[in-house]
């Protein structure tokens, strides 16, 4: 009867990755002058979601289509693609700061979510 409705599933899932990744990004502003360092970042949530949701239900299980942190952890990437420095270390600064835009408009965006379902369930109730 006190189900959690679905968009509320997914956008706890959706602020959640958007934390993991500016996690990641600070990981990766903070090594910005190591020697060696490689970026790293996490896979795009639709992605990770949509790898949640094809796993099938098992009794007892997290339920389908929900992203436990473990899968946000097994998400984090090296990004072999970014070029690097002389000095081996594949971080720019700039790059680091856009990605972090991103991450905080992905996290925006969950909260609205959340405000708006909130509000639908206030109106509902009469409150």
């Amino acid at each position: 009867m006190f189900d959690t409705p679905q968009v509320l599933r997914t956008a706890h899932d959706m602020a959640a990755h958007a934390a993991a990744r500016q996690g990641v990004l600070a990981g990766n502003i903070a090594n910005a002058d190591t020697p060696g360092y490689k970026r790293r970042d996490l896979q795009p949530f639709a992605e990770v979601f949509a790898r949640a949701a094809s796993t099938p239900a098992i009794p007892g299980h997290i339920r389908p289509g929900h992203v436990a942190t473990g899968s946000l952890q097994a998400a984090i990437r090296q990004d072999s693609a970014a070029p690097s420095a002389p000095n081996g270390n594949s971080v720019t600064l700039e790059r680091e700061m856009m990605h972090s835009a991103e991450a905080r408009q992905q996290h925006d965006t969950a909260l609205t979510i959340f405000r708006s379902l909130t509000g639908i369930l206030r109106a509902t109730l009469g409150r």
